[in-house]
């Protein structure tokens, strides 16, 4: 046990002395525009990625806009990803205190097939392979009990009779891609990508710390993970 623990604290200064001085990179894209195939990329090149579960328990602090614990957590790490990273105004706190990052808006190909994309990665996880209930996302067992009911509701302002409302779900997503571009707007620290174009793997290269060095694998697209198509129905 102690053993055990000398090594945790090993690592963690490890960790923390590797990442002194290394901008940070917040993906700042919806779920569902391929962040856990930036977060596999970013591993895959040596850089240090927060952990995505620790950083999805601090959803409460996000609802109360209690930013302090969100700071503290970017500390322990080089990327982000996910949520709440993906959320309408993490970023603009993230910006202002580490005023080096950078960040990386993904997209995909439409509206519709974000949307898409979103309910049926849904179903398949929390419906048993249909659309899930407003009941059924209260007692889904991620993260915590309720924890995507209240993610949803934070996020697009779902309610009880029509959780995935497709006008709702849309507008919300289409608005966070353009304020995000309207914020950055006439710098240079933001990169807008759909991982599905054939350029977007050069382009992210080009935008991330040393990331041509990096690429010691000569990777020359992204993985594709946590496709919808692969998820098992529940």
């Amino acid at each position: 046990m102690r053993n055990t623990i000398i090594w945790s604290t090993l690592r963690k200064m490890r960790d923390w002395y590797c990442i002194q001085g290394q901008p940070k990179v917040f993906c700042i894209g919806k779920a569902k525009t391929g962040t856990t195939s930036l977060e596999k990329t970013f591993k895959l090149l040596g850089y240090l990625v927060g952990d995505q579960r620790a950083a999805e328990m601090l959803l409460r602090h996000y609802i109360r806009r209690d930013f302090k614990p969100i700071i503290k957590y970017c500390r322990t790490a080089q990327v982000f990803q996910d949520n709440p990273f993906g959320l309408s105004e993490t970023y603009k706190h993230l910006d202002r205190a580490f005023p080096n990052s950078k960040f990386i808006l993904s997209v995909r190909d439409s509206p519709d097939q974000w949307y898409n994309s979103l309910v049926n990665s849904h179903a398949k996880k929390f419906g048993k392979g249909s659309v899930p209930t407003a009941d059924q996302l209260k007692n889904a067992n991620y993260v915590w009990k309720g924890w995507v009911w209240e993610s949803l509701q934070e996020q697009f302002g779902v309610d009880e009779r029509d959780p995935y409302n497709k006008e709702k779900l849309v507008r919300a997503y289409v608005k966070h891609n353009e304020d995000v571009i309207e914020y950055f707007r006439g710098r240079d620290n933001l990169l807008v990508i759909n991982l599905a174009d054939p350029e977007s793997f050069q382009k992210f290269l080009e935008f991330i710390p040393d990331g041509y060095r990096r690429n010691r694998r000569t990777l020359d697209r992204f993985p594709w993970e946590n496709k919808t198509s692969d998820l098992p129905i529940r």
